[in-house]
Formats: structure tokens, sequence, C-alpha cells
């Protein structure tokens, strides 16, 4: 009796069914699905051994090759790890790379073991060729609200009020500027992809009239939205969210001083304040020409000696000193610069509250 396939991929998405991905390390580091843990048939080495057998002596030889290498308890463990997982997941699918031996050889032993699992038809390549085609579909046929405005306008908290909003930086791990890394590594170019289709499929799914995102380059970080996606993007309208420069100051020292200090301290304990303050220097050195010399020098001193009174106090309020000047004398001019530029039409400007009514009154229409 042939085991079940399936490429319902649609549903995956929309159920955030858990996956089982067979595939080595080294190709799960490289892209994978929101959904999936990586529980592999075969090691890195071992499958550079098999590979090399498979070049030098064909499919045949490669495969026997494998089941030397996979015998015994080394079976025995795999097995159990994917059982294990089935168990905490009874709806669980599993695939490789193609849809070929891997998986149908996983799903063989787990049938062996009394467990029944569909595996993907055509594998992580048909599943991800179909997120591709869908967030380019998607994207092609809404023309987004931006939401637009000077950097620490609060923008981010603004779309998390809006049930039909993408959090682009969130996809991306990113806060989108020089400043903006988290304690965290961002995903890689092919799990951003992924993230963002599973988001903008969600988003078609649940009936929503009106996409909203926010205003971002084409690169967050060191991730881009893929071109034919941000041109799409580029076909919407933006909202300016007009925040006083105070307020700008007080939303970037909460988001970038006290939230990420907390996040910082959690990841790495005792050196969770200095590795945030390398990350707050380093990336005044990313943008020092653009700064110039003398303001470079200014802001790095006032950090440095802002960071020397938090370490001996405690209080971090010194901090909005050098968060005003890069915000008054470096975002905004350059922000004031790139909408004047900019070829969106800009459909609304106004502050928080009379955004989020304009918003939600088009969502209604």
């Amino acid at each position: 009796m042939p085991l079940p396939l399936t490429d319902d991929f649609r549903s995956i998405v929309l159920q955030a069914r858990p996956l089982i991905d067979v595939r080595a390390p080294v190709e799960f580091e490289k892209g994978s699905f929101p959904t999936s843990t990586n529980l592999p048939l075969l090691n890195d080495e071992e499958r550079r051994l098999i590979g090399i057998r498979y070049k030098e002596a064909g499919n045949s030889e490669a495969v026997k090759l494998g089941h030397k290498l996979i015998q015994g308890e080394v079976k025995a463990q795999r097995v159990e790890a994917w059982q294990s997982f089935v168990q905490q997941h009874p709806d669980a699918y599993l695939y490789c790379f193609r849809g070929g031996q891997r998986s149908k050889i996983s799903q063989a032993w787990l049938a062996e073991a009394g467990i029944t699992i569909p595996r993907l038809k055509g594998g992580y390549k048909a599943f991800r060729n179909f997120l591709m085609n869908e967030s380019l579909r998607i994207s092609s046929e809404t023309a987004p609200v931006i939401i637009g405005g000077r950097t620490g306008s609060g923008k981010t908290l603004l779309i998390h009020q809006l049930e039909n909003a993408i959090d682009l930086e969130g996809i991306a791990n990113h806060r989108g500027s020089s400043f903006g890394r988290f304690s965290t590594p961002q995903p890689s170019q092919i799990d951003f992809e992924d993230r963002l289709a599973f988001a903008l499929i969600r988003y078609e799914a649940a009936g929503h009239r009106q996409l909203v995102i926010e205003h971002e380059s084409h690169n967050i970080g060191r991730v881009y939205i893929p071109k034919p996606v941000f041109d799409n993007f580029q076909k919407g309208s933006l909202i300016i969210l007009e925040t006083p420069l105070e307020e700008r100051v007080q939303i970037t020292f909460d988001e970038y001083v006290t939230a990420a200090l907390l996040e910082y301290g959690s990841r790495f304990g005792e050196n969770g304040s200095k590795q945030w303050f390398d990350t707050m220097d380093g990336g005044l050195d990313r943008i020092r020409k653009r700064l110039g010399s003398e303001r470079y020098l200014s802001l790095k001193s006032l950090l440095a000696n802002a960071f020397k009174r938090q370490q001996a106090n405690g209080d971090t309020e010194a901090h909005k000193a050098w968060i005003e000047i890069l915000l008054r004398d470096y975002y905004d001019p350059m922000y004031d610069y790139q909408i004047s530029k900019s070829p969106l039409p800009v459909l609304f400007r106004g502050n928080a509250e009379a955004v989020l009514d304009f918003v939600k009154q088009g969502k209604k229409s």
C-alpha cells in the first residue's frame, strides 16, 4: 500500500501545520519553513560522504552506503526522534529537498514503527516555489497602504494595532536602521522570503480589503524584499504619521534603550549591557561618513558618557541627548529628502489617532 503524499501547501500555511525537515542541518540552515523542525535522516558528514559516492559510483552505490551508515542504533535514534515529534504533533508532515529518496526512506521507517505520516509531494523545492509564486501573485493584486513618517514616529507601534497589517521589520527581525539589530540574528534571506509569503497568504485568507505595511527600503538590515514583490508594494499609497520630536525621542528611547537593554540582558546576562552598547556604538560607526567627523565624534562622546552614567547608577536618561541629535540632525533631513523624491502619492497626514481612524475607515469602505 503506497504511503500518503500531499501537495496541499496552502493548508500547511493556514493551519500552521508542523513539518519534519529530514534534510541535513547545512541545508536547513540555508533556508527552511516557519513551521519546520530539522530532524535529519543524514547528518552533514554522512550527506557529504554519500554525495561523493554518488558522483563516483552512481545512485545504487550511494544508497548502499547510506544504509550502511544509518543502521542499528543510529537508525533507531533517528526513528525515535521522528516518533517523538509525531506523538507531540500528530498532524505533522515530512519532507526532504525534492520529495525523493530521503523522505521516502524516512516515511517508510516510520511506517515500520507503526506511524503513517504524509510527505510533501516535490518536497522543499515544490513548497518553496508555491510560496514564491503566491508572494508575487498576492502582492500584485493589492495596492497597499504604506505607513511612513520620520524615524521614531511610532509606525511599528501603529501597525501592531491593525489586523490587516504585516510587520516587515518583525519578519526580518530588524528595526530597519543602522541601529536596528536585535540580540538574535536575522533570518537567512530564504527564511525571510518564506515568512513573508506565509504572512501574505494568511492576510489574503483572512479576507482583508487593504494591506497595511510600514514604509521600508528594499533592504531591512541584511535581508531584502524580493524585487518583484517590492515593486508591487511601491504601487501603493503613502500615509504620513506625524509625531512631535519630543515624543519621537521617547519612543526611540523606549525601543532602542529600555526594551533593547532588557532583551540583551535576557540573552547575554551580566554582559548584556556591554553587548548592547557595542551594537549602538557600531551603529554610529556604520554611518560615520554620512554624519561627518565632527558630529560623529560628538555623538560617540554622548553615547559613551551616557553609558558610563548608566553603568554607575542605572540611570539611562542621558541616552536621550544623542538620540535627539541623531533624529533631528541626521534622520529627519534624510527622510524628508526621501519623501520629496518618492513617487508614492500621499493620501493622508496626521497623528497616530488620526492615522488609525483614517486607515480603519478605509478598511470598512
